[in-house]
C-alpha cells in the first residue's frame, strides 16, 4: 500500500517507520530539509522536501497512486488542507489528520477528513485498520481497545485456496473462532481447510491485525 505522511516531526518519524516496517510504500513529506535529511539517513529512504498543503508537492510526492493521505503536522489547517486536497482533487481512498486541538476533531469531520485523531499514538494502527485492512470488519472491541472480534472475508481470488489452518503461522496472540461457509458454522480444527468466500471469526490483539490478515492472504 502506498501511503503518503505529511510531517516529519516525532510523530511522523514514528509512523513512517512503523509502517515501513509493514511492508508497506511510505513517502514522507518535510518542509525542513535539515529534517528531512536526518530521517533519510536514519531510514534508508527518500524524503520529499517541501510544503505538504502545495499540489506540486504532492504531485512530486506520487499523490495520484497513493492508497491514503496522513497529515501530521503541528497545525491543524495544514493537516486539513492537506487532507482535503488529496480527497477533492486526487481522489485518495482514505485521509487521516492528527488534530492538535480536540476541539477541532468535529470540524475535520464535517469538512471532509475520513478519520480525524487526536491521540497520536494510535495513528499507525488505525491506519492499517481503516486502509490496509478495510475488508475486516471488528464486531466487538475487547480488553478496553487492545484486541477484537473481527470478521474476515476470504476473497474470490483467495491464493490459499485450500490450505489447513495448521499450515497458516498466524501470531501467537489470535485465534480462529468459527468459519461460515454456504449458510452453516463450521468449528475450526487444525485439519480444517480453507475456502474462498468463508467469513472467518477471529479474536486477535490489534497490534498483531496487520500480521494475521498477512497470514491469511487477505491484506493489501
Amino acid at each position: 500500500m502506498v501511503i503518503i505522511v505529511v510531517g516529519g516531526g516525532k510523530v511522523g518519524y514514528y509512523l513512517t517507520k512503523t509502517l515501513n516496517e509493514h511492508g508497506h510504500e511510505v513517502r514522507l513529506i518535510e518542509t525542513e530539509a535539515e529534517r528531512g535529511r536526518q530521517i533519510a539517513d536514519e531510514l534508508d529512504f527518500p524524503i520529499i522536501c517541501g510544503d505538504g498543503t502545495r499540489i506540486d508537492i504532492l504531485e512530486s510526492a506520487g499523490i495520484r497512486e497513493a492508497d491514503a493521505l496522513i497529515s501530521v503536522t503541528g497545525r491543524d489547517e495544514n493537516n486539513l488542507i492537506a487532507c482535503q486536497l488529496a480527497k477533492t482533487m486526487f481522489g485518495v481512498r482514505r485521509t487521516v489528520a492528527r488534530v492538535n486541538n480536540p476541539k477541532n476533531v468535529s470540524i475535520m469531520k464535517e469538512l471532509g477528513v475520513d478519520i480525524p485523531i487526536s491521540t497520536t499514538d494510535n495513528i499507525a494502527r488505525l491506519i492499517e485498520r481503516e486502509v490496509d485492512l478495510s475488508s475486516v470488519k471488528q464486531l466487538l472491541s475487547l480488553n478496553r481497545g487492545e484486541a477484537s472480534l473481527s470478521e474476515f472475508e476470504l476473497p474470490s481470488n483467495f491464493k490459499k485456496d485450500g490450505i489447513k489452518i495448521s499450515e497458516l503461522k498466524l501470531p501467537d496472540e489470535s485465534i480462529i473462532i468459527s468459519i461460515s461457509r454456504d449458510g452453516k458454522m463450521i468449528i475450526p480444527r487444525g485439519y480444517t481447510q480453507l475456502q474462498k468466500g468463508d467469513k472467518i471469526i477471529a479474536m486477535c490483539e490489534n497490534r498483531s491485525l496487520h500480521d494475521f490478515a498477512k497470514a491469511l492472504g487477505v491484506d493489501k
